[in-house]
């Protein structure tokens, strides 16, 4: 064997390097590759955008850096309850309106009761669902339809 005289140690060493440096076309040597995008259900990716210049509104600096969806590109659902907190009320779950931790911190980072969370009712659902808007003290609205994992700003 032509490794027959040679430590382990340095072995492992020179073995990681030539596993780092075949990897290095694909995702870089030591870096961190980015996660596949989640896949949206149809009536959630309506209207979205992701890139500026796209669409009709600008993006306010608050939705920088993340996905965006119209407000009218909503589910019909969630169309009813942005009006519904627009009117302030009345809701149809008791915890409605209430603090939103961000413990995901999907969400810029703000001092507790900064956000607040309303259900978006989903059909066929006998729960709350996974569908919710989230509301920022700033006037700023957020959805989700996988129960925080991820978020679009929504633009009104």
């Amino acid at each position: 064997m032509i490794f027959r005289n040679v430590p382990r140690s340095l072995l492992r060493v020179l073995g990681a390097l030539f596993l780092c440096a075949a990897l290095v076309g694909a995702a870089g040597c030591g870096g961190k590759s980015a996660p596949a995008p989640p896949a949206a259900s149809a009536s959630a990716t309506a209207g979205v955008r992701d890139a500026p210049g796209r669409g009709t509104a600008p993006t306010p600096g608050w939705a920088r850096g993340m996905g965006t969806v119209r407000a009218d590109a909503l589910p019909r659902q969630a169309r009813e309850v942005l009006a519904l907190i627009d009117k302030g009320g009345p809701y149809a779950y008791r915890q409605d309106g209430t603090v939103f931790g961000n413990f995901e911190k999907a969400l810029p980072k703000q001092k507790r009761g900064y956000y607040h969370e309303f259900t978006v009712k989903t059909p066929g659902e006998r729960d709350r669902g996974a569908r919710r808007i989230v509301t920022g003290g700033g006037g700023e609205f957020y959805y989700t339809d996988d129960h925080y994992e991820t978020f679009k700003a929504v633009l009104r």
